[in-house]
């Protein structure tokens, strides 16, 4: 017999069969994985009774942009010019091998992905950075993950990325050094990993097929890929429609916008989930293409926080919805807070539009909950209803800073932030309670995470084409004194 636990709040964001719906005073009752009651007072017998209180009992929020270290928005989002950052054509050629052992490797994604839990992320598709890397992320690496997301009790979406070139800086500007053998090599352990997890630690782990940007992958391997997915019946996430260069080296290369190339390749499909999907138009006029087509693949997720930390912004989220495009929402930036992710983009959706009802919170908040799931093809994932798999966060509305409650979704976002997530339940699994994640040594963690940044930041050096120390790539904000005797 499952053991049967009702959780109660002021505010419990259930769902009607349609859209969700706010019990005020109301409770969820989870037996097992499976949550079996949602709304007034439940008269059944329970095992566990746990009062949140003043708080907002809603569904795990879904990421599927969920950044899987701690790199890089930090140090480039605020240089007038990033070159400094990019793998320079001199170190693509002659590197040898990544910059952090495996042990490293994992222990920073580890601490990342205790970093989804504490902001309320209960299914995620990770996102990290192939900048440290040899070449890519390897089936290693994901086996690795795939055991610490198991242990930590996360749903998620798993593959290691993989690609048959890599963005560089050339004398000229940025351009791509090209292996394709390399990408052939990651696809054949992104099939095998997908083989080999799907289904693991009682359904939680999936593979995914993950590649990276849509400017680093030959014509042929994104065939390939198409082909893989038809095999394995899985997602593909392919980050594209996102900058410039990609559409200018597209145009240059191809003739073609990303969305005709995703089409010729057989990837503009139901299985597909495209990354940011800003630029919808050509090199001169990037916003002005129409989104539908867009309407053909399986969601595209959102980044608004990240997004503007670069500048950029998809110009009207709204516009995509109405053209029956699947949005969901991804934090790809550090930490993983959906919550600021959420209020970022209802306030950008009123700037870029001049309207103070567009990006309402209300379509936010679905986004984060059931476009997530939609996108993923879960209707038991993004809501608090009878059969739904029990995921459940508690958002706290009693600190001081939360202020007056008004509608507490609205309040939510505007008042509140991932600092707020209390609970956390993952398939009936209490992941963390009163902000204790068991079993992770916090200081530690931060101790060491530290360090490793410290290393990451002056491994810059080495990549950087004109040799620069990491002081000089990244000055402080202010002259920095010390007043140590």
């Amino acid at each position: 017999m499952n053991p049967t636990t009702l959780l109660k709040a002021s505010h419990v964001v259930g769902f009607d069969g349609e859209d969700h719906v706010i019990h005020r005073d109301g409770c969820v009752v989870y037996a097992g994985d499976t949550i079996v009651h949602v709304g007034a007072a439940y008269d059944g017998p329970v095992d566990e009774v746990i009062d949140a209180g003043e708080a907002v009992v809603g569904p795990g929020f879904v990421d599927l942009d969920a950044l899987s270290d701690i790199d890089h928005a930090i140090l480039d989002t605020w240089h007038a010019a990033s070159d400094g950052l990019a793998w320079s054509l001199d170190y693509a050629t002659t590197r040898r091998a990544a910059v952090f052992p495996p042990e490293d490797t994992l222990f920073m994604r580890e601490y990342a992905l205790t970093q989804l839990i504490r902001n309320g992320i209960t299914t995620a598709m990770p996102i990290a950075a192939e900048t440290h890397s040899a070449w890519a992320e390897s089936y290693e690496e994901f086996a690795g993950i795939a055991e610490i997301a198991g242990r930590l009790g996360l749903r998620m979406y798993l593959g290691p990325s993989y690609r048959s070139g890599v963005p560089v800086l050339t004398g000229t500007g940025r351009d791509v050094h090209w292996e394709p053998a390399l990408g052939e090599k990651g696809l054949a352990d992104a099939v095998r990993f997908a083989r080999d997890v799907d289904g693991a630690y009682n359904g939680r782990l999936r593979g995914a097929l993950l590649p990276a940007r849509i400017e680093t992958l030959t014509l042929d391997l994104l065939r390939a890929t198409a082909r893989a997915a038809g095999e394995l019946d899985c997602l593909v996430r392919l980050h594209c429609m996102q900058g410039l260069t990609e559409l200018r080296l597209l145009r240059e290369w191809y003739g073609k916008h990303p969305l005709d190339v995703l089409e010729e390749v057989g990837l503009l499909g139901p299985r597909l989930l495209i990354p940011h999907a800003l630029y919808t138009g050509t090199p001169d006029a990037p916003f002005d293409g129409s989104p539908d087509r867009l309407a053909e693949i399986a969601g595209i997720v959102h980044c608004p926080l990240t997004m503007l930390r670069y500048g950029d912004a998809l110009r009207d989220v709204d516009r995509y919805r109405e053209a029956g495009i699947t949005v969901a929402l991804g934090t790809d930036s550090f930490p993983p807070d959906m919550i600021r992710n959420m209020d970022t983009g209802n306030n950008l959706a009123k700037l870029l539009t001049g309207r103070l009802d567009a990006g309402s919170a209300a379509a936010y908040y679905r986004a984060a909950t059931l476009g997530g799931a939609r996108a993923l093809g879960r209707d038991d994932l993004g809501r608090l209803a009878p059969g739904a798999k029990a995921d459940l966060v508690v958002v706290g509305l009693s600190g001081p800073r939360t202020g007056p409650i008004d509608d507490p979704i609205r309040t939510l976002l505007m008042n509140c932030s991932g600092a707020d997530v209390a609970t956390v339940v993952i398939d009936g699994r209490v992941v963390m309670r009163d902000g204790v994640i068991p079993g992770v040594d916090e200081a530690g963690f931060r101790a060491r995470a530290q360090d490793y940044f410290e290393r990451m930041k002056a491994a810059y050096s080495v990549r950087d084409h004109r040799r620069r120390p990491a002081e000089e790539l990244f000055p402080p904000s202010f002259r920095q004194v010390s007043d140590r005797s």
